[in-house]
Parts: C-alpha cells; structure tokens; sequence
C-alpha cells in the first residue's frame, strides 16, 4: 500500500535500532541513526549518483520523524514532494538488495527562498548576521572588514538593531560623519573604507540583499516540524537563483549552520538526530576562505553534534574539503570519479585514503570504475568506528526522481502556515527612521534658530563659532536619537561563534 502509516512507539524505535538500509553489496550497508550526528560526505562527479543517494538518506530521516534541510541547487529535489513509480531499474535495485516490500510514497515539504520567488521569504536581520559573514558575502578586504567590525562594535555597544540595508547605510553614515570623535575610543576609523563598503553594499543590493535582509527573520525552530504523521518535515531552500551568487550562496548556508548551532539547546548523543543539514556543492563554502573564517567553520561543525545536528557535505571530491573539517565527517558515500589528468588522479587518492581499508577491495581503482547508482559506502558503527569500504549499489528511493510541476510546489507554498507566518515584509521603526526623524527635526531647529540670530544680528554674517554651534546641535540630536534606541533594545549585545546575534 502507498503512503506511509502511524507507527506506534515500539515500530518507531525497532526502526532506529534496525538502522537505515541504505544499499547493498556483498553485505547489506546501513547507516545508523545514533551516529548521523557524526555527520557526512556524499561525493562524486556530476551525473553519478550523489542526488539519488542524499534523497535515499533524506526520505529515510523523515521517516524516522527527523526534519531534514537541504539547498536544491538544479530544482530537482521537489520530486520528494511526489509518490515514485515503479520501473525495471528500481525493480533490478530492489532484487539486487532483497527488498521484498516497497512502497512508493510522497514526503512533506516545506519550500523557502531568500528571493521568495519559489518558497516562503528567508529572511535575517543585518545584526544578527554580524560583520564576519556580511564581509564574506560582500568580498570585502580585510581593511575593510576590520573597519566593518568596528561598525559593528559601535552599534552592539550602542544597542543599535540594524534591521535592514538602510539601516545599515545610516549607521555606516553615523560612523563616517562622527569618525574624529569615535577614534579615540575605537581607534583609526578610514572613511575611504567606509565608502568601499558603501559601494559594495549598492552591488549586495542590486543582488537581491535587500530582500534577505529585513523581517519577519527566520526563527530556526521553524525548521524543526513533523506532520501529523510524526514524518520530519523536509525543508528545500530553492537555490538556482542563489546559486548564480557562489559567495552569497555558501556564505547564507553558513550563516543557517551558525543560527542552528546558538539556537538549539545541548542533548548530546541521542537514538536519532534532531535536525540533519545537507550542504550541496559545499567546496564553495571553504572557496577563498580566509584562515579565520575556517577555524570557525571546524569549531562550529565540530561542536554542532551537540545538538543533535548532523551536517552531510555534498561535492565532487573530497578534497574539496579541508583536512581540519573532512576528518570530522564520519560517514562517507563515495560515487565515481574521473582520473583524466594528474589533478584528477589526485582527487582519486585522496578519496581513496579516507576509506578504512577493504582487503578484497582496491579503493583507488573501483573509485574510476564505479557505475551511476553505485558507491564505495563506509559509515560508522555504534562504537563510532568507521565499518571497511564496501563496493554498494544504492537503494531508490521511494518519491519520484525528477521535478514537481511548479503549479504544484505554489500550492504547497500557499497552504503552508509558515506563509502567512513570513509571506508579508515588516518595515517596522528602526534605526534608519530614527535617524532620519532627528535630522529633520535637527534642520527644523536649525532654520528657527538661524532666522532668530538674524533678526538679532541684523545683516551680521554668521561667524564660525555659530556654525560649530549649529553643527554641535545637530551632533547631539543625531547622538540622543540614537542613544534613545539603544536603551529600547537593551544593553550590548552578545555575538555568537560566527558573529551572529545571540538570541536572548
């Protein structure tokens, strides 16, 4: 029968103790749940098996009632959202592994897009994404990202929210027309750097950065959701349009990782994880990554298994991967790869050295014989021992491998709570209209006081201590408008592992 049926608690942990049978070859391979928070790599070239493989893995989480996030870079996973119909391939599959009873069943989806064209609006505040990232995605250089922090600094002590890019541009303004002062306590303040930052903020925008940036902001818990099943809700971000941006692409996957990591409380090792992250063509995400930036990165997927997060890597080779970081992923799933030239050849052994060795096995080899659906598979056992490479094909999966009508996904996005939840943009007061109020009311108090002086004074031109004066006052108001938002929103604000905002 298709479709998946209520399993009572007992059916439920028989499952997780049985693992999740994830292929075949001359023993059957499963992945166990417990150690799914030791994370993964899924490899290989282009058209050899990787998306089939991280579906497999994906459908088999919800089952167990683990919600499951993934980047769909080509628009092909929407297929989940889809029952799979039988065909001779799956049936060879099927009889190869010795699987008798196989239902073909559709999967909860939750669409998003930080464009919101093809999901539910993602949306985050500037602050909350903080200056490490926001660099990041903007290029900037370190100069320039130095100053940024500072910014930052300055609007944390302050207890300045900065909710969008307008927001933003005003304090970057603040900054620039107030850099003498602030020096002494924030040291050199380069308004050239400053007017860097200004341009790139104009290319960030003309990207669609003033879509992301705004609210309603993702509340990360919105990702942890069962349907009435108990089936873990999987959640698409839409990415072909993000992806045509490397940099902002990778840096808002990274940013999703840091928000999941200071948003969920500690629980250690638990019988199944309570979240699991794909991160497809994840070489983008180390791709001219200062040294810095990738020490956080290590520390954040190195301590993420705490909370019940399993993190999978999706790219080519594993040398896309940093040593510091691939010797973290437990669970490796290695498809074909290609050993035309030196460089090639290369990716082949390093691939081929991560793998506990298999005696009846030459890794290096099968590695460039490996058919499509097939791979070199080791994953951890429940000691947290890596089991020997074994040479399987993998098990279909159970939704349909290929696209779901986009009339189809609309009325997944329309029915959606989390729509009416994040459809509508906020524009609500913050520090841009703040500003902006105190300046004109500023320039108000300026003209009364300049028609005032003329009266007074006749024809007498204004000499240049009224001018410091008329800028002193203007200073001040912009300075108590300020000061005034920061105590709304608090005290100074706490960053978290990648700069993120810390939630109180």
């Amino acid at each position: 029968m298709m479709g998946l049926h209520l399993e009572n608690n007992h059916d439920e942990v028989k499952r997780v103790n049985e693992g999740i049978l994830f292929g075949k070859g001359d023993n059957r391979v499963y992945l166990n749940p417990k150690m799914a928070n030791r994370h993964g790599l899924i490899a290989g070239a282009t058209g050899t098996g990787k998306t089939v493989s991280l579906k497999v893995l994906a459908e088999a989480f919800s089952d167990l009632g683990v919600p499951v996030f993934l980047a769909d870079v080509k628009g092909d996973l929407s297929g989940l959202g889809l029952e799979g119909k039988e065909n001779s391939k799956i049936l060879e599959r099927l009889t190869h592994i010795g699987i008798d009873e196989f239902d073909y069943r559709k999967y909860p989806l939750e669409f998003w897009d930080v464009f919101g064209e093809k999901g539910i609006p993602v949306r985050t505040e500037v602050s909350e994404m903080g200056p490490l990232l926001l660099s990041r995605i903007m290029s900037l250089n370190e100069t320039q990202s130095g100053i940024l922090s500072v910014v930052f600094k300055i609007a944390d002590d302050k207890g300045w929210l900065i909710i969008d890019l307008k927001d933003l541009k005003s304090t970057l303004q603040y900054v620039a027309d107030h850099a003498t002062s602030l020096r002494r306590e924030y040291g050199n303040i380069s308004v050239q750097s400053i007017g860097a930052i200004q341009r790139r903020l104009l290319v960030l925008e003309e990207q669609g950065g003033d879509l992301f940036f705004g609210e309603p902001a993702l509340d990360i818990m919105d990702f942890i959701g069962r349907d009435r099943d108990g089936r873990g809700i999987i959640n698409i971000l839409s990415s072909e349009t993000l992806y045509r941006q490397p940099q902002l692409y990778a840096t808002f996957l990274l940013w999703l990782l840091a928000e999941i990591f200071e948003g969920l409380p500690e629980v250690g090792d638990m019988d199944k994880p309570k979240l699991v992250f794909f991160f497809d063509e994840a070489h983008l995400l180390f791709k001219d990554t200062s040294k810095a930036l990738l020490d956080k990165i290590e520390q954040v997927v190195r301590l993420i298994r705490s909370k019940g997060v399993g993190v999978f890597f999706v790219t080519q080779s594993p040398s896309d991967i940093p040593d510091s970081v691939l010797g973290q992923l437990g669970n490796r799933v290695q498809h074909a790869l290609r050993a035309y030239t030196p460089r090639d050849q290369k990716a082949v052994r390093v691939a081929a050295q991560t793998f506990r060795t298999n005696p009846s096995i030459d890794t290096s080899e099968a590695i460039t014989q490996l058919a499509v659906g097939e791979a070199l598979v080791s994953f951890l056992d429940e000691k947290g021992i890596p089991s020997i490479v074994e040479r399987a094909i993998v098990a279909p999966p159970r939704s349909v491998i290929g696209f779901m009508e986009e009339k189809a996904i609309r009325e997944v996005i329309d029915y959606s709570i989390m729509k009416r939840k994040y459809g509508t943009a906020i524009d609500r007061e913050s520090a841009y209209e703040i500003l902006t109020a105190k300046a004109i009311e500023a320039e108000r108090l300026e003209k009364e006081t300049a028609f005032k002086s003329k009266k007074e004074v006749g024809t007498k031109k204004t000499s240049p201590r009224t001018t410091y004066k008329r800028q002193s006052t203007l200073e001040k108001t912009t300075k108590s408008a300020m000061t005034a938002f920061g105590r709304q929103l608090g005290t100074t604000l706490a960053r978290g592992i990648l700069g993120s905002l810390k939630k109180p």
